[in-house]
């Protein structure tokens, strides 16, 4: 007896993710990587609310850190924490809920997101939404994701407008 053949097509195979679909790590740049520290790192910030100097030292220690971007994640963790008040203030308004009842991980992902729109002009405005994204799926809960999107497509707007404006001339945006 022979077992059923099933209806459904082979699994693609895509280049760079694995079959959870989380980012391989050897397809992640070193910014990304940095991105992926600085989240951790600013998790613990708000959740234990340690010490910047603290979390950093703990951090630079974790396994793989040699291999991301140190100068863009020491941008993102402290100054994140340093302007965490102005970060929330332009993130608040878009919220459907209290500060509170956002999760750690996507909280600490907009702050990434804000932080790198305002600072980090180099990167591309849909890459920071794209990266913040990627990492609230690889860490955070089930549709914290599509949250983020959100909110960082309402900010872009507003932080990046010529930017945002030209490639909404292009096409490239809504």
């Amino acid at each position: 007896m022979t077992e059923p053949q099933s209806s459904k097509p082979p699994r693609q195979s895509r280049t760079g993710v694995t079959s959870t679909g989380a980012r391989k790590a050897s397809a992640k740049s070193n910014r990304s990587r940095a991105r992926e520290f600085a989240l951790q790192a600013l998790y613990q910030h708000l959740v234990g609310r340690n010490d910047a100097t603290a979390i950093d030292h703990f951090t630079r220690d974790l396994a793989g850190f040699h291999k991301a971007d140190a100068a863009h994640y020491d941008a993102l963790l402290h100054g994140s924490i340093e302007h965490a008040g102005d970060l929330d203030a332009l993130i608040l308004p878009l919220l459907d809920r209290k500060m509170e009842e956002i999760s750690p991980i996507e909280h600490a992902a907009m702050w990434i997101g804000v932080y790198e729109f305002q600072n980090c002009l180099d990167v591309p405005w849909r890459v920071v939404i794209n990266e913040c994204v990627e990492l609230t799926k690889e860490f955070g809960g089930t549709d914290g994701h599509k949250y983020v999107n959100a909110v960082l497509n309402g900010l872009a707007p507003k932080l990046r407008a010529t930017e945002v404006e030209a490639d909404r001339a292009k096409g490239k945006a809504k």
